[in-house]
């Protein structure tokens, strides 16, 4: 395939190279990077439905929990301190993104891993041991440092490292290993609740530390990015590189050029944050804003977070509602993997758009039928077969989110950004996500207590409002090298407005066909 890059139709070029053997298993590797944060996801709620957790450190919770009869289904979890254990850990990786993105940018993807997958380390150790609320806080923060630099740094390595044709398959590997870690996690979380001593929450919370070696142990031997390489001033280095990830016998010399001007024009930007407030970027920094905003509106944290506390909380006992939780990370992955085989056939706006219609419609069942056992009151039962139907629609809830609003929500913020201001633009996605993941994990219980089961209309309402924005303003990304999508951005209705012809570099030497395109 010699001759340079392709011109294809969705306005970016189509660089010649395959899937080697040696890019996907850095991508199988830099993807566990996910695993800590899927891990931290799906084993928080089950320790905090444990009764010898509650009892050692959240009494109130526990003797609320222990009430018989008119007890209000929708309050008894209600505790802020509580909230606060789940949600320290998402300020934490909100601050720390910040950080990472300069970590990033100057030693590069894998370090930033690397810290990332230590920090983890120490706050697993820690929260395996603790004693008090405060050794299980401070805990909580490492952990979160830990999360933030990971989710900073590992979809921006697989984006750079997969092919653009590729590119949704590999970097939803992200979004699997997440699916993962909150599937082991429900089942660490149901064999250790069988532990008669009590102590079993320790062992739940300290096995984060396996998550956090094997990132920590695979990031030592994770080569650099050729973008990052480039940016970094080892162009020899990011020519081999490139030469070695797209296959030997292909001419990358199109794409390489192009990786070149890329960053020579990155280099003329002094300040990212301040640069990518210009005009010209604007359709980039509203989707990394809003994206990830929405993805928390989804109201899948409500699931994934507190899922043995909502199904004990909708008439599920003890190992049933881990049982449950159980059965949601199973789809959860499943789902995902869905996501992964398809992503880059149909492409991002078809997953978002019918995931949405999906979770639209069983966010809806889901409230209607809590409101018809509980109505405002909290009290009442759930049959067996009645509440096998919650769970049925909560199951095709996950799923819906699980292939689209869950991995497009980490690929297409990290698949957008010009090379001089992607740290930044990486940064401001995650650390939005972080925040709408804090407020959301420490607000819920207390919303549900509130709002009742008027709490899963109030995210269906988001629903539809997310799946009107995507419908409207996020044009088709699939197949466009990277460097190559302010095409996109320029050819779309409404974002063209904030592009002018001055801002269109679209490589070296095919720029007129590509714009053409």
């Amino acid at each position: 395939m010699a001759g340079g890059a392709v011109v294809n139709t969705s306005g970016g070029k189509d660089y010649p190279g395959r899937l080697t053997i040696f890019v996907f298993f850095t991508c199988v590797v830099a993807a566990t990077g996910g695993l800590i944060f899927g891990y931290d996801i799906g084993i928080s709620g089950g320790v905090t439905s444990m009764n010898p957790f509650l009892k050692k450190f959240f009494p109130e919770v526990y003797n609320k929990k222990q009430m018989k009869g008119s007890a209000n289904q929708y309050c008894k979890y209600d505790n802020q301190l509580l909230q606060t254990f789940t949600s320290s850990l998402y300020l934490a990786a909100l601050v720390s993104s910040f950080f990472a993105a300069t970590v990033t940018r100057v030693v590069g993807r894998k370090w930033s891993m690397f810290t990332g997958g230590l920090t983890f380390l120490i706050g697993a150790a820690l929260n395996g041991a603790a004693e008090n609320i405060a050794m299980l806080i401070v805990g909580r923060i490492l952990l979160g440092v830990g999360v933030g630099f990971a989710n900073q740094s590992v979809p921006v390595y697989l984006s750079e490292m997969a092919p653009a044709r590729l590119r949704g398959m590999l970097n939803i590997g992200f979004q699997l290993m997440i699916t993962i870690g909150i599937l082991a996690a429900a089942l660490i979380n149901y064999g250790t609740n069988k532990i008669k001593a009590g102590y079993g929450w320790r062992i739940s919370l300290a096995l984060a530390a396996v998550p956090a070696g094997i990132i920590t142990l695979g990031s030592l031997f994770l080569p650099d990015t050729p973008n990052s390489l480039i940016e970094r001033g080892h162009p020899e280095a990011a020519r081999r590189m490139l030469n070695r990830i797209r296959g030997s016998d292909v001419d990358i010399s199109e794409e390489y050029a192009d990786l070149v001007v890329a960053s020579e024009e990155s280099k003329l930007v002094q300040h990212p944050w301040r640069n990518i407030l210009q005009r010209k970027y604007r359709p980039q920094l509203t989707m990394a804003i809003m994206i990830p905003f929405f993805q928390q509106l989804t109201g899948i944290n409500v699931i994934m977070f507190y899922a043995p506390v909502l199904f004990e909380t909708l008439g599920f006992k003890g190992d049933a509602s881990l049982m449950s939780a159980v059965i949601t990370g199973l789809v959860n992955v499943f789902a995902t993997l869905v996501s992964v085989f398809t992503v880059d056939r149909l492409g991002r706006r078809k997953l978002f758009l019918q995931g949405g219609s999906q979770m639209l419609v069983s966010q809806l069942v889901v409230g209607t039928l809590i409101a018809v056992k509980f109505g405002t009151s909290g009290v009442g039962e759930m049959p067996k077969g009645y509440a096998a139907a919650v769970v049925l629609f909560i199951c095709l809830y996950v799923a819906g989110f699980a292939w689209s609003w869950g991995p497009l929500g980490w690929l297409v913020p990290s698949e957008i950004f010009p090379l001089e201001i992607r740290p930044a633009g990486q940064s401001i996605n995650v650390s939005v996500n972080m925040l709408f993941t804090f407020v959301i994990a420490q607000a819920f219980l207390t919303m549900l207590c509130h709002m009742k089961f008027g709490l899963f209309y109030f995210f269906a309402g988001w629903v539809v409002i997310m799946t009107v924005f995507i419908a409207l303003f996020l044009p088709e990304t699939k197949n466009v090298p990277i460097e190559e999508m302010v095409l996109v951005w320029k050819g779309h209705w409404f974002w063209r407005r904030y592009i002018g012809d001055a801002d269109v570099h679209v490589g070296a030497n095919n720029g007129k066909g590509a714009m053409r395109a």
